[in-house]
C-alpha cells in the first residue's frame, strides 16, 4: 500500500510539474507572407515595384497562433490613455526613434501645459544627421552614420536646436503623404564614403555638403517660428510655447552586462554617440517603474525588439508564447541571454500611451509609426497601434524614456 501511495505521489508531482512548466499551451504556425501597408501604400506612392512572389513558392514565416485567443486588442479597453496625436506613419524611413519620442513629448506638452501641438519629426532628423556627420569626421569614419538613433537623441537636439511645428517644416514636398529618405540616405552615405577614402577630414566642408543634400530632399529647416504674431527662434518656441525642459527626461535601461544602479552606456549601434546616461536597473525595478509611471498618468517612449514569433500583426498583439519561454522563467538572465545572442535587438521605438489589467497582468497600448501596425482596416480605431502583453515588454523591451518625476523613487537609488 505504501509503495502504491508513493507511485501515485510521483505521478501527481509529474503532472503538476508539466502543468506548471510544460510547453503545451501555445501553438505555432507557418503563415504566408503577403504584401501589407508598406508595399501596398507607402511604396505605391513612389511607384516602387517589388519583385513578384512566385505563387508556387510563397514566402512563409513562423509565428504564434493566436486564433481563438481572448485578446485585449481594442483601444476602448485601455485606461489612463494620455492625450496624444493620432498615429503618424514614418513612411519609408528608419526614424522610429524620432517619431516615437516626438509623439511622447507632444503628450508631455499636454500633460504639463494643456496645449495640443503637432511637432516636426523632420526637423530633428535633419539636425541629427548634421551631428552624425560631425561625429563621422571627428572619429575618422569610425562613428556609425545611418538612419537609426535613440530617444535621447531627440532631447539632445532639442537642447541645441529647439523644435518647430510640423506645419512649417514637413521635411518633404506637400504633395507627398509619406516620407521616403532612401535616396537621400544613399547619397549622404556615398559622399561620406568618398570622404573616408580620400582622407578629406574637413568638418565644415562635410557638414556643408550633407546639409546641401538634405536641403534638396527635405528643404531648408526654418530659423524662425511665428505664434500669435510673435516671431521667435526654435529654441524660444521650445521654452516659451511647448514649455518642455529636455533635462527633465531620463532613460531607464535593464541589462546585466553592465552594473545595476549605475548610469551606463547602452551598447547598441544606434547609440552612435555612446551616451552613458542610461539608468541601469534590475528587471523587477524596470517593470515596477514602468507600471508605476503609466498608472500615474505618464506615458513613455519605449524601445526594443519587434521581430519575434510572438508578434502577431494579424491581431496587433505581442505575447511571449510558452514554446519560446514560460512566463515564470522570464527574468534578468533570460533577458540578457537574448540580448547577448542578438535574438533581442534594438530595432524599434514606440510610444506607450495606456494600460489594461487582464488576468492579473498588464497589457499596454502602444502607438506606433511603423508599417506592421497598419495591416488592418485603415478605418479602424486601432490603425497604427499595438497591444503588448506584460511578458513581451518584460522580455523584449530594453529601455524607456519618461519624465523624471515618474521615477523619482527609483532615481534615489543612484548615487
Amino acid at each position: 500500500m505504501k509503495r502504491k501511495i508513493e507511485i501515485i505521489a510521483v505521478i501527481a508531482l509529474c503532472a503538476m510539474t508539466m502543468s506548471l512548466f510544460g510547453q503545451n499551451k501555445d501553438k505555432a504556425v507557418y503563415k504566408e507572407s503577403k504584401p501589407g501597408f508598406f508595399q501596398n501604400t507607402i511604396l505605391k506612392e513612389d511607384n516602387v515595384i517589388k519583385e513578384k512572389q512566385n505563387p508556387d513558392k510563397p514566402r512563409m514565416y513562423f509565428t504564434v497562433d493566436l486564433s481563438g485567443a481572448s485578446l485585449p486588442n481594442k483601444m476602448d479597453l485601455y485606461k489612463n490613455v494620455q492625450w496624444h496625436n493620432p498615429p503618424v506613419s514614418q513612411g519609408n524611413t528608419n526614424t522610429c526613434w524620432c517619431f516615437s519620442t516626438i509623439s511622447f513629448l507632444e503628450s508631455e506638452a499636454y500633460r504639463l501645459n494643456k496645449i495640443q501641438v503637432k511637432l516636426s519629426e523632420a526637423y530633428i532628423v535633419y539636425w541629427e544627421y548634421v551631428e552624425k556627420t560631425k561625429g563621422f569626421i571627428e572619429s575618422r569614419g569610425k562613428s556609425n552614420f545611418d538612419e537609426g538613433s535613440e530617444a535621447n537623441a531627440v532631447t539632445r537636439e532639442w537642447k541645441k536646436y529647439g523644435i518647430v511645428p510640423e506645419d512649417i517644416y514637413l521635411g518633404r514636398s506637400a504633395d507627398r503623404k509619406y516620407p521616403n529618405d532612401a535616396e537621400m540616405v544613399a547619397e549622404m552615405k556615398a559622399y561620406l564614403d568618398s570622404v573616408k577614402k580620400l582622407n578629406a577630414w574637413d568638418e565644415d566642408a562635410a557638414v556643408s555638403t550633407i546639409k546641401a543634400i538634405m536641403d534638396h530632399y527635405m528643404g531648408v529647416p526654418p530659423t524662425e517660428v511665428t505664434v500669435n504674431g510673435k516671431t521667435m527662434t526654435p529654441l524660444q518656441y521650445m521654452k516659451d510655447v511647448v514649455k518642455i525642459n529636455p533635462d527633465d527626461y531620463v532613460d531607464i535601461l535593464s541589462y546585466e552586462q553592465q552594473p545595476f544602479y549605475k548610469q551606463v552606456e547602452y551598447q547598441v549601434p544606434d547609440n552612435w554617440w555612446h551616451s552613458a546616461e542610461y539608468y541601469n536597473v534590475p528587471l523587477n525595478d524596470f517593470m515596477a517603474a514602468l507600471k508605476g509611471a503609466i498608472r500615474q498618468g505618464f506615458t513613455a517612449a519605449i524601445g526594443g525588439d519587434v521581430s519575434e514569433p510572438g508578434m502577431d500583426r494579424t491581431t496587433q498583439c505581442a505575447v511571449i508564447p510558452d514554446f519560446d519561454i514560460p512566463s515564470a522563467y522570464i527574468n534578468d538572465d533570460a533577458r540578457q541571454f537574448r540580448f547577448t545572442n542578438q535574438t533581442t535587438t534594438d530595432d524599434h521605438g514606440m510610444h506607450l500611451v495606456g494600460y489594461l489589467e487582464k488576468d492579473g497582468k498588464d497589457w499596454y497600448l502602444i502607438k506606433d509609426s511603423g508599417s506592421g501596425s497598419r495591416n488592418n482596416d485603415g478605418k479602424a480605431k486601432e490603425f497604427g497601434y499595438y497591444f503588448f502583453s506584460e511578458d513581451y515588454v518584460k522580455l523584449k523591451m530594453m529601455d524607456f524614456m519618461v519624465h523624471k518625476d515618474a521615477v523619482k523613487d527609483l532615481l534615489k537609488k543612484f548615487k
